[in-house]
């Protein structure tokens, strides 16, 4: 097996589309690179490049320029055998609905060149949750099982690599959390996983590494704790029991009381709540419940989008 750092390697890529007299640049000197064996988000809002780079990766789409890696190989100089090292799960349902699952799955293995006795199409389709509907017409399936039938088809081959482009898009909240545990599980497997998403809470619970990409720019590439760290604003509330009017000292706190409920703004970095609550406690202010917020990745990312 060939031994490489990085699933995904991308330096300097360039992608120009052009619509009659005009030109427009998905992609702009794009650099990237996924950790083998992490789960890797790729953020940006709707026109940024995120499918772009996908399709780039898949081979459905041309790059101007670049230089691109797939677990190790160069996508110009090892096309085929880049291909077999990654599996991509479209955002499109584009399922032929007069197969069955188990007939797609074995016409994919097919396609991938992968003998009768090393397909593992049943163990597939199990994992996805979709054995009991293997022999079912594709157009009787509901929404979030075609998109569980998307993933198995990437998986047939037992790439290296999967990447997912939106892939609870459109289905409900207990599918959602579904398909995370199993994004997880083969992860835990050694499988490394990219994923584009509009759902922050998506990219928080899954990714180990975050990049920001802004009209085909990348505008941020970190941890994903070193992202939270960017917005260190944090805000705690206090319900108050007995208090006099607000002190001075907690002005700096932009203070707002509403029905006895003292909430305060801070910054983690420098402030620690105890000296918040000592003020209290100086001015006599007592209370029977503290709540605590912090930033989350929604908060990151509109403030770097809006920077940029």
């Amino acid at each position: 097996m060939l031994d490489y750092k990085y699933s995904i390697e991308a330096k300097n890529v360039n992608k120009i589309f052009f619509k009659k007299s005009s030109s427009v640049n998905a992609l702009s000197n794009f650099n990237i690179r996924i950790k083998r064996g992490s789960i890797h988000g790729l953020l940006g809002p709707n026109g940024a490049g995120k499918s772009t780079f996908i399709n780039i990766l898949g081979s459905l789409v041309k790059k101007n320029s670049g230089e691109i890696k797939i677990c190790g190989l160069n996508i110009d100089t090892h096309s085929k055998s880049s291909k077999f090292k990654i599996g991509i799960v479209p955002q499109e349902l584009n399922i032929d609905p007069f197969f069955s699952p188990n007939e797609l799955l074995e016409l994919q293995a097919g396609l991938y060149g992968i003998t009768k006795k090393n397909r593992k199409t049943e163990q597939i389709l199990d994992n996805v949750g979709l054995l009991d509907q293997k022999n079912a017409y594709a157009r009787t399936l509901s929404g979030g099982m075609r998109r569980r039938l998307l993933v198995a088809k990437a998986l047939v081959h037992s790439p290296e690599m999967l990447i997912l482009d939106e892939p609870t898009a459109g289905v409900d909240v207990d599918l959602r959390k579904s398909l995370w545990k199993y994004i997880q599980k083969i992860n835990a497997e050694g499988t490394t996983i990219c994923l584009t998403t509009h759902y922050i809470e998506e990219a928080e619970e899954l990714c180990d590494n975050i990049t920001i990409i802004n009209k085909g720019k990348v505008i941020k590439d970190d941890t994903k704790q070193n992202m939270l760290e960017i917005i260190s604003n944090k805000t705690v509330s206090f319900s108050l029991t007995k208090h006099n009017t607000i002190p001075k000292s907690l002005e700096i706190y932009k203070p707002v009381l509403k029905e006895n409920k003292l909430t305060l703004s801070y910054d983690k970095n420098n402030i620690s709540i105890k000296k918040i609550i000592d003020i209290l406690n100086l001015n006599k202010i007592e209370f029977s419940e503290i709540n605590t917020y912090e930033s989350d990745l929604e908060d990151v990312f509109i403030k770097l989008v809006n920077e940029k």
